[in-house]
């Protein structure tokens, strides 16, 4: 069985490392999602200065202009990478991460707006705001979440937040029977 961190991770104290020794598991798609940041960033960057030149208007502010608006949908197109093991869970965003304990988990809540953010809190004061389809997306960290949500329900800190979890379990397993099928034709 791997190590046993008792504080919280992630920094809040300096004497706890913020990762053990245990398997990682990341999102799959992260990395295809950063590259279309990236191309999309790129794009807008070049297709502004590709105009500006043409019109003869490009400048060295202009540049830095068109440079900052770049930079900035390329921070709004870039998603949290979600990466797991055995009782953590860490979203590294653009400019930090953020790590909860799942088997201390306290709250798990659903914040409603223009994109759906599953937003899971600790005892410790940790707080993660991801993606669910994210977990859709990757069973394994689907399944390191729920093992220790379930922890945290036996342990009792879990006092809010159950019945969100049984429907995003209800949505993985729908998800998951609609791939089959595709995959043996019974569609």
């Amino acid at each position: 069985m791997s190590r046993r961190i008792e504080g919280p991770a992630s920094g809040r104290f300096p004497d706890v490392p913020a990762y053990d020794d245990g398997t990682w598991v990341h999102d799959r798609a992260w990395a295809g999602e950063a590259r279309s940041a990236v191309g999309c960033a790129a794009l807008m960057l070049g297709l502004l200065l590709v105009f500006d030149a043409g019109s003869g208007r490009l400048t060295a502010l202009r540049f830095l202009l068109w440079g900052t608006l770049a930079f900035a949908l390329f921070a709004v197109l870039l998603p949290a990478r979600v990466s797991a093991c055995e009782d953590e869970l860490v979203c590294q965003g653009l400019f930090g991460h953020r790590s909860v304990y799942t088997d201390r988990l306290v709250a798990v809540c659903r914040s409603d707006g223009v994109a759906q953010r599953l937003v899971l809190r600790d005892e410790f004061g940790g707080r993660v705001e991801l993606d669910p389809r994210v977990l859709v997306a990757n069973p394994a960290l689907w399944r390191l979440l729920d093992e220790g949500a379930r922890a945290s329900a036996a342990g009792g800190s879990l006092v809010c937040g159950t019945t969100e979890l049984r429907r995003l379990s209800e949505r993985l397993d729908r998800e998951t029977a609609r791939t089959v099928f595709r995959i043996s034709g019974l569609d």
